[in-house]
């Protein structure tokens, strides 16, 4: 079995696969500061109530876009695991070639995602991600990661609005029954949801209509994407476990060199 760890802004996601099954996920939050040890001994306890026995992890590897934690992680995983992790990042093989202007600026969670979409379902393909940000990002039919593009995500935007202003409270991040609201909440409501239903059409046939691929698959993942995906025919896939079977896929292609 290996060990996937999806290291985000809000979240930590572990998956454990036995070949290409997916036995348990679970999570932790990625802001609670932790040493080493507290991450270990979490990941231990994590691993036995899912049914994971420790001594059968044969490898491990990580994708992190906050770099402050990785030392603990990484050493807790070393320490605790008996495997020192894969880091995705330069010098990786992931299967695609990445054409942009910076190479190196381009997120392992990107690269995940982008690697997993190409490898299941071909290019060209437009990979969503509805996470702390929402991001576009384009691989063409052979295999370049050739565009991204970067926007505040849902959550965020819930956030600037409820602690940017005086009056508007927290509310819960779903469709309102009518885009005609007639109070605060489903007010809010409404200019989220419609609003990232409406940017990301705009995105779709923008990115089709400047990379002339008309026939582009459009693939979505991240936890708030299935309210967008489920409200617009211009997503085609939404995949919740992308971002792990991307970490797979990566890890079988470096095992196998």
């Amino acid at each position: 079995m290996i060990l996937v760890v999806d290291v985000g802004n809000t979240n930590i996601t572990f998956g454990v696969y036995a070949g290409k099954e997916l036995k348990t996920t679970f999570r932790i939050m990625s802001k609670q500061p932790r040493t080493s040890d507290e991450y270990g001994i979490s990941l231990r306890e994590l691993l036995r109530t899912n049914d994971i026995d420790h001594k059968d992890i044969e490898g491990t590897i990580i994708a992190s876009v906050v770099p402050n934690i990785m030392h603990a992680l990484i050493g807790a995983i070393t320490r605790y695991i008996g495997k020192a992790p894969l880091i995705v990042g330069p010098g990786v093989k992931t299967g695609i070639k990445i054409v942009t202007e910076n190479p190196r600026e381009i997120g392992p969670d990107r690269i995940v995602d982008a690697v997993a979409a190409y490898e299941l379902y071909g290019g060209p393909v437009l990979v969503l991600d509805f996470g702390t940000a929402t991001t576009y990002d384009l691989v063409t039919e052979d295999g370049c990661f050739t565009a991204g593009i970067t926007a505040p995500g849902i959550r965020i935007s819930a956030k600037a609005l409820w602690e940017d202003t005086a009056k508007l409270p927290e509310v819960e991040i779903k469709k309102p029954k009518s885009i005609l609201a007639q109070e605060t909440i489903s007010s809010m409501q409404a200019g989220l949801v419609y609003g990232q239903i409406g940017q990301t059409e705009y995105i779709i046939n923008q990115v089709k209509k400047e990379s002339g691929y008309e026939n582009l698959k459009v693939v979505a993942t991240g936890g708030l994407g299935s309210i967008i995906a489920d409200e617009t025919d211009a997503i085609q896939i939404y995949d919740r476990g992308l971002t792990l079977e991307g970490l797979r896929i990566i890890y079988e292609k470096n095992k196998k060199s």
